[in-house]
């Protein structure tokens, strides 16, 4: 194996945003679109920080950096979609982690009677409501608790690792 054992400064210092964003691009993960209606429009984002909490009660979770401007919008709705995006969603990540335009312009979509918003063709739709928030670091950890959900195992999730949206494969 290659690579260089990096610890914090002696001082306690952090480690660096750099180093530490490649390292954490070594672990695979799925991407999720959370979304909902805001003022009459579909408003979401892409995030690639999603985890099941609980079975009982039912809770998911994803990170929020504290920069993000969708966030506040979205954190006050009632009801949020979450859509785990299928492998061939990389334009649809692409465009709701855009910074500018019409994030939905090109994305297939439909909303649920409570205002949430989920990506046609994903292979998991949860209906959520904030559960609690926790800060941790520049990122608040968001517990959501799910309603309802539609799941669709036969559709192969998108990956993404080392920057890169993937797919999976077969094991070897």
């Amino acid at each position: 194996m290659t690579g260089a054992w990096t610890e914090a400064s002696e001082g306690g210092g952090p480690l660096d945003g750099t180093l530490l964003r490649l390292a954490f691009g070594c672990f695979p993960s799925g991407v999720t679109a959370v979304c909902a209606m805001a003022d009459g429009r579909p408003t979401g984002m892409a995030m690639s920080s999603f985890t099941s909490v609980s079975l009982d009660p039912p809770l998911v979770s994803v990170c929020v950096a504290h920069t993000s401007t969708t966030w506040p919008v979205l954190a006050v709705l009632p009801r949020l979609g979450v859509s785990v995006l299928a492998q061939d969603h990389g334009p649809v990540a692409t465009a709701l982690s855009a910074k500018r335009g019409d994030r939905f312009a090109e994305v297939a979509w439909a909303a649920s009677t409570t205002g949430a918003v989920f990506v046609h063709g994903s292979t998991l739709w949860l209906e959520c409501e904030v559960d609690r928030q926790v800060a941790a670091g520049d990122h608040d950890i968001v517990v959501l608790r799910i309603h309802a959900l539609q799941s669709h195992p036969e559709v192969a999730p998108m990956v993404f690792h080392a920057s890169r949206y993937r797919q999976l494969g077969p094991a070897r």
